[in-house]
């Protein structure tokens, strides 16, 4: 739920106008795209606050220093890595299906990597950089099917711009509203994104982004040709795995429960078809 709607006192009905106002101006709103079958609703306009341009090369700064890191650790996959060779042979059915949620997409230098780690988790950073670690792969024997959704749900949080999102809400109105007219011009916004730094790994998405994510991934993996049931299965490894309280860390931004896994089921039979003719 945007912050601004439950804004009752006529004081701040000014603010939230001008709010609206440089969001819609700053950039073009991402919608659903027309042919969707999950019903996820239009990105927050939030995100407008953010400059994306900004935020992705900062992504591409930290993913850069990311994969320099594990370079000198010896634990960054080569290009004959068969593991990572499965992680590309997926993201090649899924990165296709991108554009649709996000026109941005379309112009993403696109990347996959895999690090050699036994923590379990995965990303996409805004601007298309992927990364899984290799405990995820391992720990929980991930079928195909599986990776698909877990690809697709990260690439969604990218597509859908939740990042870009929850700075602008971290930031608060008051720091949004003394840039004033230096707002229209992008101004101190191009450094809020350039600075934010390692965030943009350690980003807690709100249960309503994890919500959105899951259903936007799904149809990316179903239209990419993945069973979509395996959305199911996967989160119900993920379950088994977080118990006890040495659970992996991926739970601790992406928690695993009933209501989850129920939502997926139920949405299901509405990608059903696009699998089935991916499949064809």
């Amino acid at each position: 739920m945007c912050f601004l709607c439950d804004v009752k006192h006529s004081a701040w009905h000014s603010r939230r106008g001008f709010l609206q106002a440089a969001a819609g101006a700053t950039a073009l709103a991402v919608s659903t795209p027309l042919l969707a079958q999950v019903d996820v609703g239009k990105s927050s306009g939030l995100r407008n606050l953010v400059p994306a341009e900004e935020l992705e090369s900062a992504s591409t700064q930290e993913y850069a220093k990311l994969l320099a890191e594990a370079k000198s650790q010896g634990a960054l996959a080569s290009a004959g890595n068969a593991q990572l060779q499965r992680l590309h042979a997926i993201s090649k059915r899924l990165i296709p299906q991108a554009a649709q949620w996000n026109d941005r997409a379309k112009q993403w230098r696109w990347e996959v990597n895999l690090i050699g780690s036994k923590q379990i988790n995965a990303f996409c950073m805004p601007g298309g950089k992927i990364a899984f670690y290799t405990g995820i792969l391992d720990q929980l024997k991930l079928t195909d099917d599986e990776i698909a959704m877990i690809m697709g749900h990260e690439m969604a949080h990218a597509l859908r711009e939740h990042a870009r999102a929850r700075i602008a809400k971290s930031q608060g109105t008051g720091t949004l509203l003394s840039l004033g007219a230096q707002l229209l011009g992008l101004g101190q916004l191009g450094d809020l994104a350039a600075n934010v730094g390692t965030e943009l790994l350690t980003l807690r998405f709100s249960r309503e982004d994890e919500s959105d994510a899951d259903l936007v991934g799904l149809e990316l993996a179903a239209r990419g040709g993945y069973n979509p049931q395996a959305a199911v299965s996967l989160w119900q490894k993920m379950a088994q795995a977080g118990g006890g309280a040495g659970g992996p860390g991926f739970l601790s931004t992406h928690p695993s429960g009933p209501q989850r896994i129920q939502e997926l089921q139920a949405n299901v039979p509405r990608v059903q078809g696009l699998y089935e003719r991916a499949r064809r």
